[in-house]
């Protein structure tokens, strides 16, 4: 299983907002993650900065990369907007981080 991890950047003021939006993720939205083959998927804080901290673990052949193209995905983006920091089509500005240390 691919493993992948990104940072991404909440606005101020706004953490309890945005935890509680997913605490109520869409089923329709969930279901397309799950679709396109991604499973254990978390983001973390850092509370001091509003920086998130997302590891993601993809099936082999899994479509996370058309993920962008699906309407619910799109609208998950546009809700989420007003939070964190976006690029002009409203998906997170998400830095990809690289592996440095794993062990078992």
């Amino acid at each position: 299983m691919e493993e992948i991890a990104f940072t991404m950047q909440l606005k101020p003021g706004v953490v309890a907002e945005y935890k509680r939006r997913h605490d109520e993720i869409w089923p329709e939205l969930s279901a397309a993650l799950t679709e396109a083959g991604i499973r254990d998927y978390s983001i973390y804080l850092d509370p001091a900065s509003g920086t998130l901290f997302a590891v993601q673990k993809r099936l082999p052949g899994h479509t996370a990369d058309a993920l962008p193209e699906l309407p619910v995905m799109k609208r998950w983006w546009a809700y989420m907007a007003d939070l964190m920091d976006t690029n002009p089509d409203n998906s997170p500005v998400a830095n990809p981080l690289e592996p440095i240390f794993h062990a078992d």
